[in-house]
Formats: C-alpha cells, sequence, structure tokens
C-alpha cells in the first residue's frame, strides 16, 4: 500500500445527493442553494433534489431521515445563523452543528456543514459561495467513503 495521501477529485458523476435547507434567513439560503446547485453540476453531479426545513435547528433531524432513505450518497445541509440580541444564536448553531455530526456518526452518510454562522446578514451574504464548497465537501466525503467499502471488500 502507498503512503501518498489519496486527494479526492470533486467527480459527482454517479453520485446521488440530497440538499436540506433552512427556510428561515431564505435571503442567504436562497444563494447559498444556488452556489451548491451549480458546484454540483460543474461537478457532474446533476442537480439534487431540495427539501426545506423551518429553519437551521431543523437541519439534523431532516438530515436524518434523508440518510436512513439509504438513497443518497451524501446530504449537503444549508442554512444562515445570524446573531441577534439574544443567545438564541449560540444554541441554534451549536446544536445544528452538533446534530448534523452526530447524523453522520450514527448513519454512515456524510452529511456537509453548509451553515454560515454570522454576526450580521452582510457577512452572511458575503459567504453564499459556501454553499459550493458543502456541496463539494459532500462529493468528496461520499467518494471517501465509497473508497473505504471497497479498500474493506478487497
Amino acid at each position: 500500500m502507498s503512503n501518498q495521501p489519496i486527494e479526492w477529485a470533486h467527480d459527482g458523476r454517479g453520485l446521488r445527493l440530497a440538499i436540506v435547507v433552512s427556510r428561515f434567513n431564505r435571503r442567504v439560503t436562497d444563494k447559498l442553494l444556488e452556489e451548491a446547485q451549480a458546484a454540483l453540476q460543474r461537478a457532474g453531479a446533476g442537480r439534487a433534489p431540495v427539501f426545506y426545513v423551518p429553519g437551521a435547528f431543523e437541519l439534523p433531524l431532516a438530515a436524518k431521515l434523508l440518510a436512513h432513505t439509504h438513497a443518497y450518497h451524501g446530504i449537503v445541509a444549508l442554512g444562515a445563523v445570524i446573531r441577534g440580541e439574544t443567545p438564541h444564536f449560540d444554541y441554534v448553531a451549536a446544536e445544528a452543528a452538533r446534530g448534523l455530526q452526530q447524523v453522520m456518526l450514527e448513519t454512515g452518510v456524510p452529511v456537509s456543514f453548509g451553515v454560515l454562522t454570522t454576526e450580521n446578514l452582510e457577512q452572511a451574504e458575503a459567504r453564499v459561495t459556501k454553499g459550493a464548497d458543502a456541496a463539494l465537501t459532500a462529493i468528496e466525503m461520499a467518494r471517501f467513503s465509497a473508497s473505504v467499502a471497497q479498500a474493506a471488500r478487497s
């Protein structure tokens, strides 16, 4: 076995990916979604089906339900949590991150974290290209997962 690190091309051909996106802060999440879909198209994965949830707090359950269908090689989770005047931001951001990670660990299905956590709307709008990053992460982790499974069968 080679000691060379494996680097994954963002080749989405043949992958089935789903996108779950928060409707809250839709001005931002619609742009995240556009960026994610464009990245998937460029990578050859085609357009992914989109599932909407009310907010970022609901993303983990949606991702878990999608993972349990066994229909997808990976899931892209998109949302925007913008700090307000109460500690609500801290709870929502932390639980969305924790929940999405837990879905991956419990199901083995890659879930990319495309949830912006920003101080204000301007910061969020400046970071909408993170939707593309999340899509490419889902491709990379789906390929990694497949390669681990293939290596185990060899």
